[in-house]
This record gives structure tokens, sequence and C-alpha cells, in this order.
């Protein structure tokens, strides 16, 4: 997927080529030294424990693909100053607290293909480096001097802990509607993708209608970023996703897949989807057997339909801007998140 010479984007599944996060990587990679250094100065605490627990986490192998949407908007709105910088550091730090959070919510053993914080040091530890943490993106924030960032960042900071209370309160739950998942991904999820991508168009300047086209642009890339991630946790294996395979079911989490596979199975099927997300069915042959009926019921394929129908929207929002590498990557970072599904 490229961007021609007028600047419109090709729509998702014409690329020539398997699509990735190198072109956008190679546009932020300057900056991305300068983000680096930030957050390895800000993790520092006269307290070992809180560098130590932090940089297991933050130097363990993610795509740093929040900070790295932060530059890449940066670049698309000519931004030449440096407070980005910092506050890509800040949306990082946001999201390594709530990793380090929701570990501890899920008891989940395996993140990035490590074990997980809370496993190493506790629960106890991993909740309170994350509090750190959200402190630290807190200070920085204000070092931007803006408040419309320390607003659109603090609003997305509570969006996501909403977001994650709901689905807590969601959990194990097999009547959760289509509606409420939505409501909760778009929480927990794209709304730090979108502000993530907002806040460049803030320090640069921009006016409203280039803010409002970054936050939908990466609200539906989050949204998509989801909708993959959570077939994945019935269509991948631990190696690829560096978590554990089928944690979301063995959760009781309600995901897209159950919640269509549910609706259209028939009275056995629904039987097993009830007993399952209560917990009773978490077997490795019940997950397997989860996996047919996801399949039979087409529930898998229709959620990466959803997915990349939200991620041409995200791609759609990227057209009033003029073309270049910057937008290059842009477009081409929404192929390689649903393109991780294939």
């Amino acid at each position: 997927m490229t961007a021609s010479a007028t600047g419109n984007v090709h729509s998702i599944g014409r690329a020539s080529s398997a699509p990735s996060l190198a072109p956008m990587m190679a546009l932020v990679a300057e900056g991305m030294n300068q983000v680096n250094a930030v957050i390895l100065d800000r993790m520092q605490s006269r307290i070992p424990l809180i560098p130590e627990l932090a940089g297991h986490l933050i130097a363990g192998g993610g795509k740093r693909m929040r900070p790295m949407l932060t530059l890449a908007c940066a670049d698309l709105v000519g931004y030449a100053g440096t407070r980005h910088y910092k506050l890509a550091a800040a949306v990082e730090f946001i999201h390594t607290a709530t990793l380090l959070h929701d570990d501890v919510v899920d008891g989940s053993g395996l993140r990035r293909g490590r074990k997980t914080a809370n496993i190493i040091w506790g629960n106890s530890a991993s909740v309170l480096v994350g509090d750190f943490l959200f402190s630290r993106s807190f200070e920085l924030m204000v070092e931007a001097e803006s408040l419309k960032v320390l607003k659109i960042l603090s609003g997305a900071s509570a969006v996501i802990a909403e977001g994650e209370v709901n689905q807590l309160t969601a959990q194990r739950k097999i009547d959760t509607s289509e509606e409420q998942y939505l409501e909760i991904i778009v929480a927990k999820t794209a709304a730090l993708f979108a502000a993530a991508c907002r806040i460049s168009a803030v320090v640069a300047g921009r006016d409203e209608a280039e803010e409002q086209a970054l936050d939908v642009y990466g609200r539906n890339l989050g949204i998509a970023f989801q909708l993959i991630d959570d077939a994945l946790d019935y269509e991948s294996d631990g190696a690829t996703m560096g978590k554990d395979a089928g944690d979301d079911f063995r959760d009781g989490k309600v995901t897209l897949p159950v919640i269509l596979a549910y609706a259209r199975g028939t009275e056995e099927d629904r039987a097993f989807w009830k007993a399952a997300i209560a917990g009773h069915r978490t077997s490795d042959e019940d997950l397997a057997h989860a996996t047919r009926l996801l399949r039979q019921t087409g529930a898998i394929d229709d959620t990466l339909a959803r997915a990349r129908h939200y991620g041409q929207r995200a791609i759609d929002a990227l057209g009033m801007f003029d073309g270049g590498k910057a937008k290059t990557a842009l477009a081409e970072a929404v192929e390689f998140a649903i393109a991780r599904a294939y």
C-alpha cells in the first residue's frame, strides 16, 4: 500500500508485498533515539526495584508503536520542534503502566514472550511501579507546556481505566453485546492510539480539522488492532503472539469472535459457550473445540473483515494530508496491524 503522488492512499489489500512497520521505523528512527533517551532517564529512581521492574517490560521487545505514531504524525503535519519527544515517552509510559496493571488483573504469565513482571516480582510491585510510570507520564505532559495536550492525554488515561473496568464487569458474561464490546475496545485500546496521534497536531499548532483527522486515524487503527488481537487469541500461538494462546478464552473474556459464534451457534454450541465463558470448559481440548466453532460459524473471518473496515476508515482519515513518506508509513502501519492475522 502506497501513497500516490497526489496524496491518495490505496485501499487495504492492494499491497504488492507483505506490509511492514519498516517505513515508519525508518521515518522516526532518529526521533525514537531521543524518545528512548527520555524513557531511560525518566524510569530511573533511587529505589532500585522501580527501574529494574519497569525496564523488564519497557526493554522487552515491544514495537513501541504508539510513540512511533506520535513521531510519524508530527512529521506528517510538519512539526519541527522537540516537544513531541517527551510526549511520545509519556504515551509509552501510559501504555506500559496499563500493561503492568492488566497482567495483574488477568493473572497473565507471559508478555512479549517473557515472564510477566507480576510473575517475577509479584502483584504489589507491578501495581506500584505501574503507578510510578503513570506519575512520570504526567510530569512529561506538564513539561510540554500545553493544557490541551494535558487534557487529551489525561482524558485518554481516564478512558482507558473506564474501559478496563467495563471489561472486568463483562467478564464471564456470555450475553455481552457487540455494542458493549466495541465500547470496551474503543476505551481500553483505541483511546490511546487516538491521543498519541492527535497530540502531534496540537503541538504543531495545526487546526481542529487536522487534529480530528489524526484522532480518527488513530482511533480506527486502534479498533482494528484490537480486533486482530482478539482473533489471534484463537488463531495464533504463544510463540507468535508473545503471550499464552487462549488467554482470553480461559479468562472468560467475551470478545467479538465469541459474540458472533454464540449468536450463530446451535443450542449445543451455545451450551458449550455458556460453560466455557463461565470457566467450566477451559482445557486445551475445549480451546480447540472453541476454535473449530469460530471457524465453522465464520466468526473469525467476520472479525477480520470488521478489522479491515476500521483499517480503511483509518486510511481514509489521512486523505486531507499531502502525500509523502509520513503518509505512506502511516497507511502501511494500518495494513501491517491487520496483516498480523494472515
